[in-house]
């Protein structure tokens, strides 16, 4: 099954951040744009596996683009900021960019919210 989530892309000085904001700690760093696309995909891919082994229950509705902007402009939650400061390069972040990405995602009954 095909599942889109919002995927928030930071440009820094010297490579590009992304994470997802519906799947909490599924973030991925790239030195280019391509790299980047690929390896944000790579880490939705295996963060939802994991999820679905754990048998914790993946979204029902993924975030729009417009909320996860919304949220974006938010202060971040205390465990937000936590990845944040464990993960983070201290280097500005140069531009946001938001997109839809869409993956694939294996049906796992044990795992998906009812």
């Amino acid at each position: 099954m095909k599942v889109k989530y919002v995927v928030v892309f930071e440009r820094m000085p010297n490579n590009y951040g992304a994470y997802v904001p519906d799947l909490p700690g599924c973030i991925s760093t790239g030195k280019t744009w391509d790299e980047i696309q690929s390896m944000i995909r790579e880490a939705i891919a295996f963060h939802v596996e994991g999820m679905e082994e754990q048998g914790e229950p993946l979204p029902e509705t993924p975030m729009s683009l417009e909320e996860a902007m919304a949220h974006h402009n938010q202060p971040p939650t205390r465990r937000e900021a936590e990845i944040l400061a464990e993960y983070s390069d201290p280097a500005p972040v140069v531009s946001t960019t938001f997109e839809l990405v869409e993956v694939q995602v294996s049906p796992s009954p044990a795992g998906r919210a009812n």
